[in-house]
C-alpha cells in the first residue's frame, strides 16, 4: 500500500542528516512558477492571504526570496525527518532508522502546496504554503487547481511501483482534497480515530494527529504492506460496526 500525509507548518532544520540517500523533489519547475508567484506578493498581503502575523510574514517573504533550484545539504533537509507537527511527533520521525525511511520511501507520500507530492527523502527548503492556500497562478485561481490531476497521477505512479493497488489515505480533508480519489487505480482507506468523550466517540483533532502519526510509524517500523495489517494497530481498536468499506473507524477509551 501507499500512504498519504498531510505535511507540517513547524519545520526543524536545526538537525542534520547528512548521511541520508536524499533526492530532489519530482516537480521542482512546479515548484519554481509557485515560488516566482509568491515573490511578487508583498509581506502585508501575504499575512492576510494566509492569516500570519507580521513576523511571520516577513520571515516567509525572505524564505521565498532565499528559495532555490539547487538542493544541498546546507539549504535543505530531507522531507520527512523536517516535519514537526503533531503527526510527525506521533510518528516519532526522529527515531527512524536508515532502514525504516528506505522502506518509507517506497511507502510513504507526502501531500504539500508547494511540492504537490513528495517522497520522504526528497530534500525541502524552508517554505510555508498550505494547500487550501487561495493563491492565483496564471489561470488558476487556487493551488488545487494549479495542481489539477499532477498529484493523482504521482499516487498512482507510486502505487505502480509499489506493486499495490491500496491507497491508504492519512493526510487532512484539506490536503486530500488536491487527490482526486475517483481516479486512484486501486481502493482507497481513510482512517478516522474517535475517541471516548463525554459518553459518545468523538474526532478529536489534536489526538487524530498524534493517531495518523502513530499509524504510519506502526506501519513502517513493522514494514506492513497489506492494508489488513493495519487492524493490529494497538494504540487504538479497530471497529468493525462503525466501519464502512472505505471508511475504517478506530476507536479508544
Amino acid at each position: 500500500m501507499i500512504t498519504i500525509l498531510s505535511p507540517a507548518k513547524t519545520l526543524d532544520f536545526e538537525t542534520r542528516f547528512d548521511h541520508l540517500p536524499v533526492t530532489v523533489p519530482e516537480d521542482i519547475e512546479m515548484s519554481e512558477k509557485l515560488i516566482k508567484k509568491l515573490r511578487n506578493v508583498s509581506g502585508k498581503k501575504l499575512a492576510s492571504l494566509m492569516n500570519l502575523s507580521k513576523d511571520l510574514a516577513t520571515l516567509n517573504v525572505d524564505r521565498y526570496q532565499n528559495w532555490s533550484t539547487e538542493f544541498n545539504k546546507e539549504n535543505s533537509r530531507p522531507a520527512l525527518m523536517t516535519f514537526a507537527g503533531d503527526v510527525f511527533r506521533g510518528m516519532d520521525n526522529k527515531s527512524f532508522t536508515e532502514e525504516d525511511l528506505v522502506f518509507a520511501n517506497q511507502h510513504v507520500r507526502l501531500l504539500s502546496g508547494l511540492h504537490g507530492l513528495l517522497r520522504p527523502l526528497d530534500q525541502i527548503q524552508p517554505y510555508r504554503l498550505e494547500m487550501g492556500t487561495s493563491l492565483p497562478v496564471g489561470r488558476k485561481k487556487n493551488i488545487y487547481q494549479f495542481w489539477g490531476d499532477r498529484v493523482t497521477n504521482r499516487i498512482n505512479e507510486a502505487m505502480e511501483a509499489a506493486g499495490t493497488d491500496t491507497l491508504l489515505n492519512l493526510a487532512s480533508t484539506e490536503y486530500s482534497k488536491v487527490v482526486d480519489l475517483k481516479k486512484i487505480n486501486g481502493r482507497v482507506i481513510t482512517p478516522v480515530f474517535k475517541d471516548l468523550k463525554n459518553g459518545e466517540y468523538k474526532v478529536v483533532m489534536t489526538w487524530a494527529k498524534l493517531a495518523r502519526g502513530m499509524m504510519t510509524g506502526f506501519m513502517v517500523r513493522n514494514r506492513l504492506t497489506n492494508v489488513e495489517d493495519i487492524i493490529g494497530f494497538n494504540e487504538y481498536q479497530y471497529s468493525e460496526p462503525l466501519s464502512t468499506d472505505s471508511e475504517w473507524v478506530f476507536t479508544r477509551g
